[in-house]
């Protein structure tokens, strides 16, 4: 049996650990090795999840998505590992993937990259529950990461323990709105929209680089820009035909890369 996860790009500004976004960049797990695999160490996030799903044996995997960089990597290998492990201890497709995505959230201790990695497209969740957001617009999904990973641990301990009253009625705002633009398909509105008081700031502190290629992404104008889950990689939705003109500004010292919206999600690709 193989799998194929999509990365994913967490909070898009002011949802922090209840929006996701599903990017094409694909985590591929198998219970059947060949030379363009490698084996999955134990204490690999796909063979705990795998093995906390009830799966037995050996697995190999194989992903272009950067680990420590803020696109997902473990949320990807941990809905993979589960959903491979429910499979392979009988569970039914549908099964499999409810208690894989509650699995996955839980090891992942928050369910905004690994609910868009399991259902594709931009998921908003919480209580328990995941919805996709329906998106009514056509973007390209510009991502620039540096060299340099981030921590989510040292990321997290570096945000305040609580927040002023008028930020977090601003996230909720924001959030709320941004919900709605892509719903609405309102491009006007997402540069607003994807505004945030709650863990940008002291996350770009962490990140100085990150910080620049925001600012000057920021200046080229895109729909819209946010720091991606816990960074250091920062995300922009781009109009398709200005793809070029916004990536020319991004700073030499890193890895831009062209994405769209993984509309499919956590797929079987054979049995």
């Amino acid at each position: 049996m193989r799998v194929s996860v999509p990365a994913s790009s967490a909070n898009l500004g002011p949802g922090f650990d209840t929006l996701g976004m599903a990017l094409d960049l694909a985590f591929v797990l198998s219970t059947d090795p060949d030379d363009q695999l490698l084996v999955a160490e134990a204490r690999h996030p796909a063979a705990v999840a795998f093995e906390r799903a009830g799966g037995e044996g050996p697995l190999w995997w194989r992903s272009p998505i950067p680990p420590g960089r803020g696109l997902g990597f473990s949320g990807s290998a941990r809905v993979a590992g589960a959903l491979l492990g429910y499979l392979h201890a009988g569970l039914s497709e549908g099964d499999a993937r409810r208690e894989a995505l509650a699995l996955a959230c839980e090891l992942e201790h928050h369910p905004d990259n690994a609910a868009a990695s399991m259902l594709g497209g931009i998921v908003a969740s919480s209580g328990g529950h995941s919805v996709r957001i329906p998106m009514a617009l056509d973007v390209a999904v510009i991502v620039w990461s540096p060299a340099v990973e981030t921590s989510t641990n040292k990321s997290r301990a570096a945000l305040p323990a609580s927040i002023p009253f008028a930020d977090a009625v601003f996230n909720v705002g924001r959030t709320a709105l941004l919900v709605a633009a892509l719903a609405a398909g309102d491009r006007a509105a997402l540069s607003v929209a994807t505004e945030d008081r709650m863990h940008q700031d002291a996350r770009l502190a962490l990140s100085p680089l990150s910080a620049r290629a925001i600012e000057a992404v920021r200046g080229a104008e895109p729909i819209a820009v946010w720091l991606s889950g816990s960074g250091p990689t920062v995300a922009a939705f781009v109009d398709p035909d200005d793809v070029d003109r916004v990536s020319a500004v991004l700073p030499d010292d890193g890895v831009t890369r062209v994405l769209r919206i993984d509309e499919i999600g956590a797929q079987l690709l054979d049995q």
